[in-house]
């Protein structure tokens, strides 16, 4: 007993070899219990309030919480490194359960085809083991550097490291919580504020602008909502009761500026891997190499393209298209996935937001343009949404452990947290799996679908006709030149983030944060750890504050 007293549980620093494992038994114990409850309220989130909360802090803190229960077996939960595998579990279990899961399978049952349900479900499966595969082989490449924001993912270093290290950073970490907390109950996003001390300044500038525009002609006017009331500043800005969001124009505005700075990030990404290896200082640089990362692209394009054959398959939607229809879907289907995954990838790496069901939106018109009928679209949609997510989630949850492990310090040690969380990632997965499978039958036969099934169900009946395609055109002109003047930085990508998702407070409070970052920052440069412990603690204060909030909510009618 002396011994366990004595010994360091937190394993601040260790080797390779002293890595705890994803299948030891205490921690496969509770990453399958945190699991179902991370699935559970993913499910019941999605259904009720149309998203699902990140709840790796939750994991996280549950463990320190049950490390210091005064019992010595429950001292190994004090390793960062056992903290982090068991939010590496919850966090999957819960993205993938809402969003991969749930979310695509019930874009067919809507349609009035239950009978695909099963065969939806295990195409997405397929697809989030493949999503978060690729992420797995990419991340610290070029394209995904460990470096890179992922903000969630600091947001839950910080959070365990404060626990461990206490002083003064754990107390800039309280009062960046406090600010978070105290800022969503009065209505201002914090978790944005949060990230704008720490995300890419350029980038996160771009999500603000494109929030305050679409803000603003939504609302025809500049009009702030905190303390649920409406402040309105300027109103009938282009004119009395003008209402610009019904007009086609600019309905699909967000869509078409999306579509062009896709298009032309998916060519910055092509150029990426096709340009000449910068030999030992790239591999030195990066853990993920660019010849990996090249595999790891090509073979996940080439798995895609197998699901989507099997989808084509099990669903029989093979029987409504003629042969060359049916080639084309199938291509364009495994194109839609790993695009998709690419762009939400990159978003997520900024911003922290990941804008995966505007993404699919945006594949599902792409698609009734092409033609393909309406229920071949809505396997084609469902496809679609169910990667990209779990990508988002991994990578933050991999930042999460590349910090806790030293940011890359001992490459070996590194290479095999990671393989480990790629492990726990995993079980979360198949928990989620287990349950949506049991479960899912029980929420559509009480009509509860997440919301944008709805909205894709809609937008198959509706159509699409040259119209749409006029405007998507038209507004994929200025989505290319931004995305190209951008370069590396994806404002392109992250204003057309903002358009798709955004509000005018949102907006509002990103642009006020860096003005503040800005200020401070160039006064004096040290200001810059100070906003960048705060800012995490903002964001983890705000996800603690939706999470418990939306979950005291479990259980009440819709």
């Amino acid at each position: 007993m002396s011994n366990n007293t004595n010994k360091d549980y937190t394993q601040l620093h260790i080797h390779a070899a002293d890595h705890p494992k994803a299948y030891a038994p205490h921690i496969l114990i509770l990453n399958i219990v945190m699991s179902i409850l991370g699935a559970i309220i993913g499910l019941e989130l999605i259904v009720r309030t149309g998203v699902a909360p990140n709840t790796s802090i939750v994991g996280a803190l549950f463990a320190i919480i049950i490390s210091r229960i005064p019992i010595a077996v429950l001292k190994k939960y004090q390793s960062i490194h056992c903290q982090n595998l068991i939010q590496t579990s919850i966090s999957g279990a819960t993205f993938s359960a809402a969003n991969c899961f749930l979310l695509p399978i019930g874009v067919p049952v809507i349609m009035g085809k239950p009978e695909l349900m099963f065969p939806m479900l295990i195409g997405s499966f397929l697809a989030t083991i493949i999503d978060a595969t690729i992420l797995y082989k990419t991340f610290d490449s070029e394209m995904f550097p460990a470096e890179g924001a992922w903000p969630p993912g600091v947001a839950s270093a910080q959070s365990i490291l404060a626990v461990v290290e206490k002083g003064k950073k754990a107390l800039l970490l309280l009062v960046g919580m406090a600010i978070g907390i105290g800022g969503k109950i009065i209505g201002i996003p914090t978790d944005l504020l949060g990230v704008s001390w720490f995300g890419d300044f350029a980038a996160m500038a771009a999500l603000g602008v494109g929030s305050l525009v679409i803000g603003i002609i939504k609302t025809n006017g500049f009009i702030i909502n905190i303390f649920n009331q409406s402040f309105p500043i300027i109103t009938d800005l282009f004119g009395e009761g003008a209402d610009l969001m019904s007009k086609q124009m600019f309905q699909y505005m967000p869509h078409g500026i999306m579509i062009g700075a896709g298009i032309i990030s998916l060519v910055q990404c092509g150029r990426m891997l096709f340009k000449k290896s910068d030999g030992d200082s790239a591999a030195s640089k990066f853990s993920s190499s660019m010849a990996n990362m090249k595999k790891a692209l090509g073979g996940g394009y080439v798995a895609y393209l197998v699901v989507a054959v099997l989808l084509a398959v099990i669903t029989g939607i093979w029987s409504e298209m003629n042969f060359f229809q049916l080639i084309i879907w199938v291509i364009f289907s495994a194109f839609a996935a790993i695009a998709s995954e690419l762009i939400v990838g990159i978003s997520a790496m900024h911003s922290g937001w990941f804008p995966g069901f505007a993404t699919a939106l945006i594949f599902l018109i792409v698609g009734m343009l092409i033609g393909f009928p309406a229920i071949p679209l809505g396997i084609l949609v469902a496809y679609t949404s169910a990667t990209g997510p779990a990508f988002s989630d991994m990578a933050y949850d991999l930042k999460c452990g590349y910090i806790l492990r030293g940011c890359g310090q001992d490459r070996e040690l590194e290479l095999e947290g990671r393989k480990q969380q790629y492990y726990s990632e995993m079980i979360g997965f198949v928990v989620a799996f287990v349950l949506v499978a049991i479960m899912a039958s029980k929420y559509f036969d009480q009509g509860l679908f997440a919301p944008v099934d709805a909205t894709f169900a809609a937008t198959i009946e509706a159509g699409a006709g040259a119209g749409v395609a006029k405007w998507l055109i038209i507004w994929a002109i200025p989505g290319a030149i931004i995305q190209l003047l951008g370069g590396s930085r994806q404002i392109g990508i992250l204003f057309a983030t903002g358009l798709l998702v955004g509000s005018t407070i949102n907006g509002l409070t990103i642009l006020i944060a860096l003005l503040i970052r800005y200020v401070l920052v160039r006064r004096n440069k040290e200001n810059e750890q100070t906003l960048n412990i705060l800012g995490a603690g903002s964001l983890a204060g705000a996800a603690l504050y939706s999470f418990f909030t939306a979950t005291l909510s479990l259980g009440k009618k819709k």
